[in-house]
């Protein structure tokens, strides 16, 4: 079977660099490009980039237009690099069809998460039916939770949150987002239920409850904490 190919673009070197061997790791291909005239240049050269990972500022043509031009001909996902955090750009970004939006620094192991989120999403990657995140191991099909191979009996709902989170690591989720995805669009009660549900997980997980950080003011984040 052919590697799936990720096109990274990004004016500097050593980011490149970095992001490529995390993903070569994951089993990917990755085609570089140093500019957005470059990029456009790959782009249209190999026809079956799965996924572009693409810096903001960049000489030549920046990542704005590169996403402009894409969109023109294709819905191929795209994260958007940046080292600004400005809402602003986040919007313009959503905007023009950026699937993901990540601020630098970042961690190339979400980074690698994200890709992985994104093309399952996008099915260009099968999901598999059984994840497991610091002894927390849910499968999917049998909608089962065991911790160190303990099974833990959880609601519907707090199975779907505990889901979510855990596909979503390290990545901080607003309450807003989280109704949106766990409790759908056409959900209009408080969102205060999220730290109900937030809370009842805590309280089942026991030490492992601490994977889910409160993120004041705004959401939560599952965070696996490191040995």
């Amino acid at each position: 079977m052919d590697k799936i190919k990720i096109l990274v673009v990004d004016d500097e070197s050593r980011m490149r660099k970095l992001v490529k061997d995390f993903l070569e790791r994951e089993g990917y291909q990755v085609i570089e490009a140093g500019d957005g005239m470059e990029a456009m240049e790959q782009f249209y050269d190999e026809k079956d980039i799965a996924l572009i990972i693409l810096d903001v500022m960049m000489p030549r043509m920046d990542g704005w237009q590169v996403c402009r031009e894409v969109r023109q001909s294709s819905k191929v996902p795209i994260i958007m690099l940046t080292a600004r955090s400005e809402e602003r750009d986040e919007l313009q970004g959503f905007d023009l069809g950026v699937d993901e939006y990540i601020s630098k620094p970042f961690s190339p192991k979400i980074l690698v998460a994200r890709v992985n989120a994104i093309l399952r999403r996008a099915n260009v990657i099968g999901e598999s039916d059984e994840i497991n995140a610091g002894g927390i191991v849910i499968d999917k099909a049998a909608h089962q939770v065991k911790i160190d191979g303990k099974e833990i009996e959880l609601s519907f709902k707090e199975f779907e949150l505990l889901t979510y989170f855990v596909e979503n690591q390290g990545i901080a989720l607003s309450r807003e987002k989280i109704l949106n995805n766990v409790w759908d669009y056409d959900y209009f009660g408080d969102a205060r239920t999220i730290d109900t549900h937030v809370k009842k997980l805590r309280s089942k997980f026991g030490e492992k409850g601490n994977y889910i950080k409160t993120i004041w003011g705004m959401g939560y984040k599952f965070e696996v904490d490191e040995e």
